[in-house]
């Protein structure tokens, strides 16, 4: 088994894409007509966007908004420049949660939300020993 996609259930799918498009850097890689579901181009696992009430039940999850915590997730993009991605970022729109800093293993990591509250990580390669 391979890990193929995440997918992130939102109120508006065009809205989160254009978000991520500008804040991250990301491309579109895919649109269904509907505009219910769509595809960023993140390299080989795939990060989607499907509107929230495309799920048969709102008890199936509990929506992302910036005004709760975030769920239990967390989706985390790898910068060479991790205070600079992280600049960008909240200029764009993100919510800053935590300034990059050192983890003691050498790695830079910070932290945002995105405009419905999904928490992001911004983070530097974890250097192999």
């Amino acid at each position: 088994m391979k890990f193929g996609y995440t997918i992130v259930y939102v109120p508006n799918v065009q809205e989160a894409m254009d978000f991520y498009e500008v804040a991250f850097g990301l491309e579109k890689r895919f649109m269904h007509e509907s505009l219910q579901y769509g595809e960023m181009d993140t390299g080989s696992t795939v990060l989607a966007f499907a509107d929230e009430m495309s799920v048969s039940t709102t008890e199936t999850f509990r929506p992302n908004r910036p005004s709760d915590k975030a769920a239990g997730v967390e989706i985390a993009f790898v910068a060479t420049d991790v205070t600079t991605a992280f600049r960008h970022a909240c200029s764009s729109g993100a919510i800053p949660v935590f300034e990059p800093e050192t983890k003691p293993w050498g790695q830079v990591v910070s932290y945002v939300r995105d405009l419905n509250g999904l928490l992001i990580e911004i983070c530097s390669e974890i250097a192999s020993s």
